[in-house]
């Protein structure tokens, strides 16, 4: 893109009124951003949604010479700004109708062809809520999986620093321009985060810090990931929204569960009560819905070893499986006499470690 192709959007981005869905919409009927401003007003009331009033705005010069001082902020600060119909804008996010027609991003993200999970929550997380999240993204390690979050107090700050923890790429979605960090005292995560991931926003380096924006924000989060993971929220909450959004983007929705008295498991224990989400106790579960082949995607190549050390429970299924042909999930825990999400996370690993496969339907054999 060149510089006058990214001014012209960074101007229409800034005219008020008119928002993504109808830059999109201006866009999409005059072949680009720089044409919109070439065009006759009368003929851009004729398209749907845009008024006089919009249009109005769209010719002020007010937000050209704004654009043009954003692009000066953009270069000098070494900002990767991120048009929608380009090839390097996050593919998931470009099927969100709401998405934004321009995002900016600084650090090392690279999002071609990876598996990307958003891990959403409460900003008061719990010691249940730490040991799950930490214990999550170690079990999608293997898997080199994108860690999504909002760089927050709580699970956010928790899944970013756990994926750092385990080499895995993060990005951090702000409600703010890349001037500035919020909450302050996380500046001293986003180095880090820098050199495993990066960072994403829509909003300027002009832009006001607003609690609403915060629900702008969400909607990256959920654009840009296969699934969105509720660790724990009380009644109401952002992660709640977060959920909702990507529910309307047709994305999988998954909550942990906890107790009926915790009082920020109620948001979770509400979105699978609802049916909003699906239930998670493992990263199984992730791999299950989400049809993962893991043996193929895993960092590393998987071999069938001669000798591999099993745990008792991973032995008793084993040597359950070792005389069928496959059998089913539920027969497996059921015969096994263990949990059914218990053997779901066994055989899990049992199928990094090369000894099981899992088959359509929720079947497994013995490799």
């Amino acid at each position: 893109m060149t510089d006058d192709d990214l001014l012209a959007v960074l101007a229409l981005q800034s005219v008020p009124k008119v928002g993504d869905v109808n830059a999109k919409k201006l866009i999409q009927v005059c072949g680009s951003a720089a044409n919109v401003f070439k065009e006759k007003k009368e003929n851009l009331t004729k398209i749907d949604g845009i008024g006089e009033l919009m249009v109005k705005h769209l010719f002020k010069k007010d937000y050209h010479k704004s654009a043009e001082a954003e692009l000066s902020f953009i270069k000098s600060e070494g900002i990767t700004p991120l048009y929608y119909e380009s090839d390097d804008y996050p593919e998931r996010l470009k099927h969100c109708y709401d998405g934004p027609i321009l995002l900016f991003q600084s650090g090392n993200i690279d999002l071609q062809n990876k598996k990307i999970i958003s891990i959403v929550g409460t900003r008061q997380i719990t010691t249940y809520g730490t040991e799950f999240c930490e214990k999550l993204v170690e079990e999608l390690a293997p898997l080199d999986v994108v860690i999504v979050s909002g760089f927050a107090y709580g699970v956010d700050i928790c899944a970013h620093n756990a994926a750092i923890q385990h080499n895995l790429q993060t990005v951090g979605c702000l409600a703010h321009g890349l001037n500035q960090i919020y909450p302050k005292i996380h500046k001293k995560y986003m180095a880090r985060v820098e050199e495993n991931g990066g960072f994403f926003t829509d909003f300027w380096s002009t832009s006001i810090f607003d609690r609403n924006n915060f629900l702008r924000r969400n909607r990256i989060i959920a654009g840009l990931s296969e699934a969105t993971v509720v660790i724990e929220s009380a009644e109401k909450g952002g992660s709640l929204v977060t959920a909702d959004i990507a529910h309307s983007y047709n994305r999988d929705v998954f909550a942990v569960p906890g107790k009926v008295t915790d009082q920020f498991s109620k948001g979770c224990n509400d979105l699978i009560k609802f049916q909003k989400a699906q239930m998670i106790t493992s990263a199984a579960d992730l791999v299950y819905n989400l049809g993962w082949d893991v043996a193929k995607e895993t960092k590393k190549p998987i071999q069938k070893q001669l000798f591999v050390e099993l745990s008792d429970d991973e032995k008793i299924i084993y040597n359950y499986l070792k005389d069928k042909e496959k059998e089913l999930l539920d027969i497996i825990a059921l015969e096994c006499a263990l949990p059914i999400f218990k053997v779901s996370s066994l055989l899990l690993n049992m199928e990094m470690k090369g000894v099981v496969k899992p088959l359509p339907g929720k079947w497994f054999k013995i490799v």
